[in-house]
């Protein structure tokens, strides 16, 4: 894990056998709201969308659906309640209302909320007004049965507890102290709303950096090495509460380079925002992004094979399987996703393939949905999206055409033909050429 600049401008990168695969960007003019609780008004009830717009003090609405919102009822009754609610049973118009975010604005559109406020810590989640307890599906299932005993016991009543991935080992006493520090900012945080009038801040959660090492930094990491002297002291002071063990594996960057120049992190970051990907074969990925779609389509480029035209196929198809999971990491890439494989006759090719890039996505943390490959041969698939991409975080719309790439040729009441579509219409005017 390598994190260059600082606090309000950080950038986090995590490279596996020198290949970067994931990045986090915190820019200072822009800084994400997900995690953060407010208490929030009410400003309008929409029955027909099942959701509320809520003021949370930000410069647009937030957006509450249904689903999200849970109340007393909802623990309380079974069969009907739940899923039968209308918005407007539940929220007024005007109505105090205590929310986190869950996804950032993005485009035209707010933020999304949950009324089920939950607290990250290193090693479990909190779930104030929850009940019950979960254990990370990554573990395996001894691990899972040896937390899940822990659980019960140590889980308060009156809340939900949920165990994190970083608890893999760790002791039952760790994990309480984990659980009191939540339990106590928890109070911290009830006792604050019930002062506050709306729309008010109640908790930020922590900057970028920290919220990173909290979330991913484990004794699977080989070392961490920070560009930034108050950021490496913030960070080792922070572990040394939480993970001691993992404080050694924290260095400060040294030499006249910076951090990401020296570790190759540049050229792939500068890869990473090219619509073009090459293959190690010399295949290729073309990826297109729409608001909520994104296009991915594989090509053979200059990879000809040796055998057959079948073998040649599905070799840049597993390639490409690997690389497709690598860049939605890399880019962060959200919402409905498109996989453009090369047909393969064989079903037995189709589903090796489609094996390849399940077992690829078990490497991303955020929750993926593979539909299958359709009758067309596109492969269809989800992946949450909970802030901007990558593309996003280091790129602002250009000011000439908006992001869409070209120059449009009208102005003032007249379109402006480009020069070879005027000779053309001029042609055209003057009747066929012989």
């Amino acid at each position: 894990m390598l994190v260059a600049g600082s606090a309000d401008a950080a950038q986090v990168a995590i490279v596996e056998d020198g290949t970067l695969v994931e990045t986090y960007v915190a820019r200072e003019r822009k800084r994400s709201l997900v995690g953060n609780i407010y208490l929030g008004k009410v400003q309008n009830v929409l029955r027909g969308m099942e959701a509320a717009f809520v003021d949370i003090g930000e410069p647009r609405n937030a957006v509450l659906y249904i689903g999200e919102v849970v109340t007393v009822t909802d623990e309380d009754v079974e069969g009907e309640g739940g899923t039968d609610r209308r918005i407007d049973e539940v929220l007024q118009t005007g109505q105090s209302v205590l929310v986190q975010v869950t996804k950032d604005p993005m485009g035209a559109k707010g933020a999304r909320l949950t009324t089920e406020v939950s607290l990250a810590g290193r090693f479990v989640v909190l779930v104030p007004r929850g009940s019950g307890y979960g254990i990370s599906r990554r573990l395996d299932d001894e691990e899972r049965q040896r937390l899940r005993e822990i659980a019960k016991r140590i889980r308060p009543e009156g809340y939900g507890l949920i165990v994190r991935t970083a608890a893999e080992g760790i002791e039952e006493d760790e994990l309480a102290r984990d659980l009191v520090r939540l339990t106590r900012l928890w109070e911290e945080i009830d006792s604050r709303a019930t002062k506050a009038s709306p729309p008010q801040e109640i908790y930020v959660e922590p900057d970028l950096v920290i919220r990173v090492v909290r979330d991913l930094f484990s004794k699977d990491y080989e070392r961490l090495v920070i560009e930034d002297r108050e950021t490496y002291e913030r960070v080792t002071s922070y572990l040394q509460a939480v993970a001691p063990e993992l404080v050694e594996r924290v260095t400060l960057h040294q030499g006249g380079e910076s951090l990401f120049a020296t570790e190759n992190v540049l050229d792939q970051l500068r890869k990473a925002l090219e619509r073009k990907v090459w293959l190690p074969s010399g295949g290729y990925l073309v990826i297109d992004r729409a608001e909520a779609l994104t296009v991915i389509d594989v090509n053979t480029g200059r990879f000809v094979g040796k055998t057959s035209l079948e073998d040649t196929v599905v070799r840049t198809n597993l390639e490409a399987a690997a690389e497709v999971v690598r860049q939605l990491r890399l880019r962060d890439i959200g919402g409905i996703i498109i996989i453009d494989f090369i047909d393969m006759l064989l079903a037995r090719n189709r589903e090796q393939v489609l094996r390849a890039f399940r077992d690829e996505l078990l490497k991303d943390r955020t929750k993926t949905q593979v539909i299958g490959i359709s009758p067309l041969g596109l492969c269809e698939m989800t992946r949450k999206n909970v802030a901007e991409g990558l593309l996003e975080a280091l790129s602002t719309p250009c000011p000439t055409c908006a992001g869409r790439g070209v120059v449009i040729q009208v102005a003032e009441g007249h379109v402006h033909l480009p020069p070879s579509e005027a000779e053309g219409t001029d042609r055209a005017a003057s009747g066929p050429s012989r």
